[in-house]
């Protein structure tokens, strides 16, 4: 038995869905590969300008040429200039500008944004702990919508400052660049360095309730959309400490107001890890009975390791771990080999999730390279003759975490995706070559274990480079395959176009009658494609359909991939409706996360919905996307005279319906897949496409009571 559809849509404002399924439709949600429903498909058009974004790419039917697009866009530029003016500026005081602009400060306005708002609180709670005063912080999502962050620190200060004769509190809440990390007293080590968390939190929030717990008594303070409509009031006395902040997001701001518990369990079970011994409890009170999670990990990043790495197969059971502090600086290091060929590494810096890397990672791979060059040299396992093994090759394999912890980090922007400390590099490149090497050195049968991996991915790295030149000599023209597959659109600009990936010849055939070739290319791939989570790259470029995407998409692949050579800047995947479509779905997606992981995250890559159901009343039909949309238009239209054919395959459908339901950028539904959650993707890349069997079932039983469509 297979199953399909585990999980309900949501309908929700903006039409913005998170799915909890088993099959590729429904990937996003478990893996944090975020679903946005119903896009009624704004493609967006960058002229060389960079003004304006023509949406809708079916306006390009009555523009004769892109030029007409750039001049009268040109001629909109310069109207603007000319009204431009003294009286035109205009300064945002306050808070005023993180509601005119909240993107600015939480990334977005949909379930991302709400999702910060959550983050931002919890990181001062997390400051508190790092700094030693904290060790138990409760977050309760409310029945109301409201959300409720308890601490146990040592609350924030209550006291007037004298320049505003205001209390911290208030401060702190309503003055953007306001808190306890900036002289250095407050906090030695901390995340929220620009001091704007609360106080963004606070103008958003349509109302938020504020209790210190400090100096033997408790304060109250309430506020809406950031200003304050009490005074700070002194209440009874208490023996306890800490801070507890409600907030109530504001409809006004936010799209949907629906926050996703698995998308918070994991942030907060990541901020257990890497915070030894601190225990951090999450509470859905929406649901009944309530859901309850409780995170505490005396082992650290250790058990971090060990969680990534428990759905794989290991090379050696003892993990790597390497820690060293020096002045100011504090780098901790967890490193575990697999059997597989995938490198997963993550950083933090100060409990920052550092998903673009920084100087942290540029020493740690320097390092690792540098030292396991040498074991294998001064061990002989390397002959002289041999090429030293390249970064890519000590990597295959890998899963680590670095945590680094400085006074003074430097991230880029608030958002604090990249380390910029310069020290850092040299700290962490040092401390990896003197620990590893110790521990190299220690553990001769894990260390040649190591060393005959890394050489072997040497050997297929090379193999690789041959499969990718043959591969580069296919051309579009030179391919023997690629003319009778891929019906490629007139339009020459990636903006404008779109490539559907479909299954099989027959749908192919029928996508190609349906489509509007000036801007929609179709390549039908043939069967199921290879499973690339147990492939290294070498045999991933030896299959055919895959050569095929590779040629047609025009990036390249692996570390020859560059997203400013992308033939299509829309790739859509379009499968039956069952479980085969599910898997093949599953499959590219995989590969798709696996080497071109940046069509993902720049929003290249949707998911096509083609209906379920064709509805004939009459002269009127109808399509319904799952069952509960069938029985929606059943109620409307009666079942007198109603006949109902329900579509197994994109085959069944003739081109006109398909072009109807499923490629016409006016009509047509799609699935846009994102990234939420690096760590999250990849566990469940693994789970679901590694060789564990057991982790699998395991994620099959948890998820069986959410099926909404058996296919047998």
């Amino acid at each position: 038995m297979a199953t399909k559809n585990m999980g309900k849509k949501d309908n929700v404002k903006k039409n913005e869905v998170s799915k909890n399924n088993v099959d590729a439709k429904n990937i996003e949600a478990k893996t944090n590969i975020k679903s946005q429903r119903n896009i009624k498909d704004q493609t967006n058009i960058e002229t060389k300008t960079n003004i304006q974004n023509i949406q809708n790419i079916q306006n390009v039917k009555n523009i004769k040429d892109i030029k007409d697009i750039k001049d009268k866009t040109a001629s909109q530029v310069n109207t603007v200039q000319s009204s431009y003016d003294a009286k035109d500026i205009k300064v945002l005081e306050g808070l005023e500008a993180v509601r005119k602009r909240p993107g600015m400060y939480i990334g977005s306005t949909g379930l991302r944004g709400l999702h910060h708002l959550i983050y931002e609180v919890v990181d001062n709670s997390i400051d508190e702990a790092m700094a030693g005063f904290c060790d138990n912080i409760l977050i309760l999502l409310n029945k109301d919508g409201s959300v409720t962050v308890v601490d146990n620190g040592r609350g924030i200060p209550v006291k007037n400052i004298e320049k505003y004769n205001r209390p911290a509190v208030e401060i702190v809440l309503t003055k953007l660049h306001a808190g306890g990390k900036f002289g250095g007293e407050g906090y030695k080590v901390s995340g929220g360095l620009h001091g704007v968390g609360l106080s963004v939190v606070n103008a958003l929030s349509e109302r938020l309730i504020v209790e210190v717990r400090r100096e033997g008594y408790k304060f109250i303070q309430e506020y809406r959309r950031g200003n304050p409509v009490t005074d700070l009031i002194k209440k009874e006395k208490t023996d306890t400490h800490g801070t507890i902040i409600t907030f109530y997001p504001d409809k006004e701001i936010f799209e949907e107001i629906d926050y996703k518990y698995e998308i918070l369990a994991a942030r907060m079970r990541e901020m257990a890890f890497l915070n030894k011994g601190l225990k951090i409890t999450l509470i859905d009170q929406r649901e009944t009975p309530e859901k309850k999670e409780v995170f505490q990990y005396e082992g650290g990043i250790v058990d971090f390791l060990k969680y990534l790495s428990e759905k794989k197969e290991v090379l050696h059971k003892q993990p790597i771990y390497i820690y060293n502090s020096e002045d100011s600086h504090e780098v901790e290091i967890a490193m575990q080999y697999n059997l597989g060929y995938n490198e997963s590494i993550f950083t933090f810096a100060n409990n920052i999730n550092t998903t673009e890397g920084g100087t942290h990672l540029v020493g740690f791979k320097s390092a690792i390279t540098r030292t396991i060059n040498d074991y294998a040299r001064s061990s002989n396992l390397l002959k002289e003759k041999d090429e030293n093994l390249t970064g890519e090759d000590v990597r295959e394999g890998l899963t680590a975490i670095i945590s680094v912890k400085l006074k003074e980090p430097q991230f880029e922007g608030q958002t604090k995706t990249k380390l910029g400390n310069s020290e850092i590099k040299g700290f962490v490149e040092s401390t990896v070559n003197a620990k590893l090497a110790e521990f190299l050195e220690e553990n001769p049968t894990i260390a040649r274990a190591i060393v005959g991996k890394c050489i072997e991915a040497a050997r297929a790295r090379n193999a690789a480079k041959r499969a990718k030149e043959l591969t580069r000599k296919k051309s579009l023209l030179e391919s023997s395959s690629l003319p009778g597959k891929l019906a490629d659109c007139s339009i020459s600009e990636p903006e404008l176009c779109e490539l559907f990936l479909v299954e099989g010849d027959s749908a192919g055939g029928s996508a190609k009658q349906a489509r509007d070739r000036r801007f929609q290319a179709i390549l039908p791939l043939k069967g199921k494609i290879l499973n690339v989570e147990k492939a290294r790259l070498h045999k991933i470029l030896s299959s055919e359909e895959i050569q095929a995407m590779v040629t047609a998409l025009g990036t390249g692949i692996g570390d020859e991939f560059d997203i400013k050579n992308a033939r299509y800047n829309k790739i859509i995947i379009m499968t039956d409706a069952d479980v085969d479509g599910a898997h093949i779905r599953t499959l590219i997606l995989t590969f798709l996360y696996r080497y071109m992981n940046e069509l993902i995250e720049k929003g290249y890559v949707y998911i096509a919905q083609p209906p379920l159901y064709q509805v004939r009343d009459g002269k009127n039909v109808y399509y319904a996307f799952n069952d509960k949309e069938l029985e929606k238009i059943k109620e409307k239209v009666g079942k007198k005279n109603m006949t109902v054919q329900q579509y197994k395959g994109l085959g069944e459908m003739d081109p006109e319906q398909l072009w109807e339901t499923t490629m016409n950028p006016e009509t047509r539904t799609l699935l846009k897949v994102e990234i939420e959650d690096a760590l999250i993707a990849d566990d469940i890349f693994s789970t679901l496409m590694g060789d564990k069997v057991e982790p699998r079932r395991e994620f099959i039983e948890k998820n069986a009571k959410a099926v909404s469509f058996i296919d047998i």
